[in-house]
Parts: C-alpha cells; sequence; structure tokens
C-alpha cells in the first residue's frame, strides 16, 4: 500500500464524488489516500478512464510511490497535455505533449 494523490482539472462532477467517496479532497480537486494498495487503485484508474472515454474533457493526474520509476514516483495522465516523469541524468523532469 502507497501514499496515491489524484489531481483533477476540469472535469465533470461526477468524478468529484466517485473520487470523493474513496480518497479524501484535501482541496479543490485534490484527492488523498495514504494507503491505497495496487488493486484498488488499478480499478479506480479504470472507472476513471472509462468515464473520461465518455466525457472527454478535463485532465485527470495519478500520482504514487513507485521504487522502479524515476524519481520512485509513477504517473498516470488523461486528457491534455499528457504528461511523464522521466530520470535526466539523476534530475527528475516533467515531459509534456506526447
Amino acid at each position: 500500500m502507497s501514499l496515491t494523490i489524484i489531481v483533477t482539472s476540469d472535469v465533470q462532477s461526477r468524478f468529484h464524488g466517485f473520487l470523493g467517496s474513496v480518497m479524501v479532497e484535501i482541496a479543490p480537486g485534490l484527492y488523498v489516500s495514504p494507503q491505497l494498495n495496487r488493486d484498488v487503485r488499478d480499478r479506480l484508474w479504470a472507472v476513471v478512464t472509462e468515464w473520461f472515454g465518455q466525457l472527454k474533457q478535463g485532465t485527470i493526474i495519478m500520482l504514487w510511490r513507485d521504487k522502479s520509476s524515476p524519481g520512485f514516483i509513477a504517473v498516470k495522465t488523461i486528457g491534455t497535455p499528457r504528461r511523464n516523469l522521466v530520470d535526466v541524468d539523476g534530475l527528475l523532469l516533467t515531459r509534456r505533449g506526447f
């Protein structure tokens, strides 16, 4: 289990209701769960991705601790612009727009 963070921007209210039922909304559009297991996180992302495919509005970013990812942070995004974390000579950077 690891800390999971989801950030939403310009999404419909159904996302806020769903995410708020699983995680704590500590600021508008910022959801946190200190101990979300991988199966729950994967299911949550599957639901959000399915809804986004139907509604096609906004941006959603999910982050969690992953020792095999650059900077030990894994990132999933839907919406635009897309973002990924990359390790460039030990420096953690965000790559946008692919």
